[in-house]
C-alpha cells in the first residue's frame, strides 16, 4: 500500500482468493484492504498512539440515519458519557481533498453536532472547530491531542 504522511503502523494481514485482508482492532475483524481502508486503520492508529486518545472511546464505520438515507461515518469519538466529540471521513490517497468532502462531513454533523472535524485523505489532514453558536468553522494548524477536546467540551 501506498507511504502515508502519518507514522508507520505493524498490522495483521492475510490473503483470501489473492485480495489482501487488514486485521480491524475495532470491528474484531479483516476487512478488505482498500486505499480507503488503509487510510482509516493508518489514522485510527495515529489517533491513539499518538494524540492518546482512549480506544474504547472510538468507533468505526459508524451507522447513521440522515434524511432517511443511510450513511457511515469513518472514525468517531466519544467522551466517557457516551456524547460525540470528533468525526473523521477518510479517503483514497488517490481522492483530492475538495469542498464536497467537507460536505459530507459537515451532513454527518448535522446529526452528531460534534465540535471538531477531521478530513484526511491519509496524505494531507484538515481539522476544523466547528463554533456552534456563532455557525462558523475555523482551521487548526494541528489536530488537538484528546485531553484538549475533553477539557474544552
Amino acid at each position: 500500500m501506498q507511504s502515508l504522511n502519518l507514522p508507520n503502523y505493524n498490522f495483521r494481514y492475510k490473503l483470501i482468493d489473492d485480495r489482501k485482508y487488514i486485521f480491524d482492532q475495532f470491528r474484531k475483524k479483516y476487512v478488505a484492504l482498500t486505499p480507503e481502508e488503509w487510510v482509516r486503520q493508518n489514522f485510527v492508529n495515529y489517533l491513539i498512539d499518538e494524540k492518546k486518545f482512549p480506544q474504547q472511546l472510538i468507533t468505526i464505520e459508524m451507522f447513521l440515519s440522515i434524511n432517511k438515507m443511510k450513511r457511515r461515518c469513518d472514525i468517531a469519538v466519544f467522551d466517557k458519557f457516551g456524547k460525540a466529540l470528533l468525526i473523521v471521513e477518510c479517503k483514497s490517497p488517490k481522492v483530492k481533498i475538495s469542498q464536497n468532502t467537507f460536505e459530507q462531513i459537515a451532513n454527518y454533523n448535522i446529526k452528531l453536532k460534534v465540535n471538531y472535524l477531521i478530513v484526511t485523505n491519509g496524505l494531507s489532514h484538515y481539522c476544523c472547530k466547528i463554533d456552534h453558536s456563532n455557525n462558523s468553522y475555523k482551521f487548526l494548524q494541528k489536530i488537538p491531542e484528546y485531553e484538549e477536546i475533553k477539557n474544552k467540551e
